[in-house]
């Protein structure tokens, strides 16, 4: 059995003009949101084996909120830069890459591969991940690279988009 957990990074700030996409940071709400959801998703599952970032800012400011609540260490953070994609075709290949001792993983990418990937691989359609919003998925496969559709175990969303 092998559970992924998928997090849509928190909410970016727009307020910076001249940077590019890959280098946005958090809004203080996108900072408040990691720290709450990701420590009701700690009361709710064991620690992933693995947390895995996309390199953009956002994402991996996100990847370092959870991986503190989580007590995961910093040092074994896994950055993917081709994480920062907006198709799902990169986290496919991501998940299925993943080294098969690991059971469990969290991976904090971007909007549009997450709902693709949610919706291909999860038994729960789900219309649109919200920023910091979480996703988990059980596979029936002893190894990442033979997943194929899973059960959708958890949706935790910030509470105003419930």
């Amino acid at each position: 059995m092998k559970t992924l957990y998928i997090v849509r990074h928190a909410k970016s700030s727009w307020k910076y003009e001249g940077i590019d996409d890959i280098d946005r940071p958090l809004k203080k709400r996108g900072i408040k949101d990691a720290y709450l959801i990701s420590k009701i998703l700690k009361e709710k599952i064991t620690r992933p084996d693995v947390f895995v970032a996309s390199s953009a800012n956002r994402a991996l400011h996100t990847g370092i909120i959870f991986s503190d609540t989580f007590s995961y260490p910093l040092s074994n953070l896994k950055i993917s830069r081709s994480l920062y994609s907006f198709s799902d075709g990169y986290l496919i290949k991501t998940v299925k890459a993943l080294d098969d001792s690991f059971d469990s993983a969290i991976i904090f990418s971007h909007d549009h591969g997450i709902n693709s990937f949610v919706n291909k691989f999860g038994s729960k359609i789900i219309d649109h991940v919200p920023t910091c919003g979480v996703v988990g998925i059980q596979f029936k496969t002893k190894h990442w690279k033979n997943i194929k559709k899973g059960t959708t175990i958890i949706t935790e969303f910030p509470n105003y988009y419930k």
